[in-house]
């Protein structure tokens, strides 16, 4: 039986503002610090403004963010209980005939909407302002001396001018462009000829354009162009795979992108694990809310609140571990992708019933 109209938006309310809260919380801090960060990395960097840290910081916070959504929808879960039941609020319910499963009916339905909020709309958002920064962050730092982090990208190829070795210090997710290059080339009888430093290359059909570039040759002087060529056998397709993470492709574009990549002859697996967790993102909600559930519902009289509270961070722990494990084991391959997504949020579901079957009606 459904809960009634007024108390069930009032319920409803409750949920959402406690979940916003504790999101918003955790928002602010992530940005908080990242800001901190950027400011420390930028240094001399040139045009890095303090105002141009804050805006790199509030794009890239979005997609930091993302991740602990899960987080929110449980805690914030537990808090919207917990307050209900400190106020005896959650007694008057059950003394008005209203069972547990009646009264968490407005908590579900919201967990339902923000999954499908955050699917349909905050993850395109948070992927395309991910982009954005990585551009931003490759005009910044590209070219500084803190901008390495020990994770550059290396590429070999061999073309019809020998062999290249190319470093980069950012690739730009979504296209084939690197920041910070260097290309170090070689003969066919492997004995080096150049080095070529550029600020930016662009993969095209059958070569690399790179701009702002310092040619370097032994005994000679150095050499700078605005663009210089470099031929390539390597594939713009498998270029861009590489270098977009599926976290960076927004929800709507995953499907053709599958397609894209699977007619391309390459491995799509990242790609169809990221479009999965998204679409059991819902359901995943919706366990948050029934795990709350389990630790949340006992009586303030009663006692022993902090230890259930602790009880379901540590449930919400062990989901997360579990999650990350599962989607570890769906990216090597180990394990169906549709599996490996839909595990934590099926099984979390299940236990969270299942307590809620043994305490409420058991």
């Amino acid at each position: 039986m459904l809960i009634g109209a007024t108390l069930g938006r009032y319920f409803a309310l409750r949920f959402l503002r406690t979940v916003l809260g504790v999101f918003t919380t955790v928002f602010a801090l992530v940005y908080t610090l990242d800001f901190v960060e950027l400011l420390r990395r930028a240094g001399d960097a040139e045009g890095a403004s303090a105002g141009l840290m804050a805006q790199l910081a509030l794009y890239r916070t979005p997609a930091v963010a993302e991740g602990v959504l899960p987080f929110a929808i449980l805690f914030g879960s537990m808090a919207a209980l917990l307050q209900l039941s400190r106020k005896l609020e959650l007694v008057v319910a059950r003394a008005a005939g209203i069972s547990a499963w009646q009264f968490l009916q407005p908590g579900v339905f919201v967990a339902l909407a923000l999954g499908l909020f955050t699917v349909g709309i905050y993850n395109p958002v948070s992927a395309l302002l991910k982009q954005r920064s990585t551009e931003i962050e490759a005009k910044i730092f590209a070219r500084s001396t803190k901008a390495s982090s020990g994770k550059d990208l290396w590429i070999r190829q061999r073309s019809l001018d020998g062999q290249a070795i190319i470093r980069a210090e950012t690739a730009i997710e979504g296209t084939t462009t690197l920041a910070g290059v260097s290309v170090f080339t070689f003969d066919d009888a492997g004995a080096f000829q150049s080095q070529i430093e550029a600020a930016r290359a662009r993969l095209h059909d059958g070569y690399w354009e790179l701009q702002d570039t310092r040619l370097l040759r032994q005994g000679e002087p150095p050499e700078s162009f605005d663009t210089y060529l470099i031929a390539s056998t390597l594939d713009p397709g498998q270029v861009r795979q590489r270098f977009t993470p599926p976290e960076s492709v927004p929800f709507w574009q995953l499907a053709p992108t599958i397609a894209r990549t699977e007619r391309a002859g390459l491995d799509a697996t990242r790609y169809r694990l990221q479009y999965d967790v998204l679409m059991a993102r819902p359901l995943l909600f919706v366990a948050m809310v029934l795990v709350a559930a389990t630790v949340s519902l006992r009586f303030f009289r009663f006692g022993g609140v902090g230890r259930l509270v602790l009880g379901g961070v540590a449930a919400g722990f062990l989901l997360y571990v579990a999650r990350q494990v599962m989607e570890g084991l769906g990216a090597a391959g180990i394990v169906a992708p549709t599996v490996a997504a839909w595990f934590p949020a099926v099984v979390g579901g299940l236990l969270g019933t299942l307590t809620l079957l043994y305490q409420e009606d058991g």
